[in-house]
């Protein structure tokens, strides 16, 4: 039987807010950090608040390209200023975005690694109607906001329960890759393929084609996160998991 869970640290991605079961809900999208220890049991959850006011910036869209074969998702790249590339420290925070002070502002989740000698950030977002415009032209950009997954001190600290984690488990749903593919490219999550820490990664769409970063899967890998795509619409052809990605981990827990 797979052990508890140690610490769970949630974020939302596409709207940012606070959520609870593993399953998608109305709000959305959301992504989870489990750290999965063998000798202790409890668990403690961490939600992302609004955070202040905004202060904006104007900013431009780069690029954007679609993020999966069934073009529902768009993957955008934002410059902003060396100020704000700086105040992005921590896998997890977000910012606000809007097409201008009429409109309104999107939350979304930084998809890139923080990086502060590169002032662009990367967005995943799931096309409607209400954010067409966030392809190309100006936009302005929030601060940072929000304490992101507190990585550091809750896996590099927990010779606190006298034993060091070990095992990882990440779990996202939809666009709630974005945050979650942060943690992995930061190295902050310390893995290896060779030995020592590794994860596991629960991504749940509905189909093949709605998976989003799929060309990352091979580079996670590498770096020792074995990634677990779970359906719940699949074709016939399909050969990996099905359900809900807690399903697949009441599954592997048996």
């Amino acid at each position: 039987m797979m052990s508890s869970v140690l610490k769970l640290l949630l974020v939302g991605a596409a709207s940012i807010s606070s959520v609870g079961a593993f399953s998608p809900s109305k709000f959305g999208t959301r992504s989870f950090l489990v750290d999965n220890n063998y000798r202790h049991g409890t668990a403690t959850s961490i939600y992302m608040g609004w955070g202040p006011d905004p202060i904006w910036t104007g900013s431009e869209i780069k690029t954007n390209d679609s993020a999966n074969q069934a073009a529902t998702s768009i993957a955008v790249t934002v410059d902003v200023s060396p100020e704000t590339a700086q105040d992005y420290k921590i896998p997890g925070q977000y910012v606000q975005v809007r097409q201008n002070e009429e409109g309104k502002p999107l939350f979304l989740a930084v998809a890139s690694a923080p990086d502060a000698e590169n002032a662009k950030f990367d967005f995943l977002i799931k096309k409607t109607d209400d954010n067409a415009w966030m392809t190309t032209g100006g936009v302005e950009v929030s601060q940072v906001l929000g304490g992101g997954f507190p990585i550091k001190e809750e896996l590099d600290n927990l010779v606190k329960y006298d034993f060091p984690c070990q095992n990882i488990l990440l779990f996202a749903a939809g666009s709630g890759i974005a945050p979650i593919r942060a943690a992995i490219e930061s190295g902050e999550l310390k893995t290896s393929k060779s030995g020592g820490r590794t994860a596991r990664l629960y991504y749940g769409v509905r189909t093949e084609a709605d998976m989003c970063f799929v060309d990352k899967f091979p580079e996670w890998e590498s770096m020792g996160i074995e990634v677990v795509p779970v359906l719940s619409q699949p074709a016939d052809t399909w050969k990996g998991r099905t359900g809900y990605v807690q399903n697949a981990l009441e599954e592997d827990g048996k």
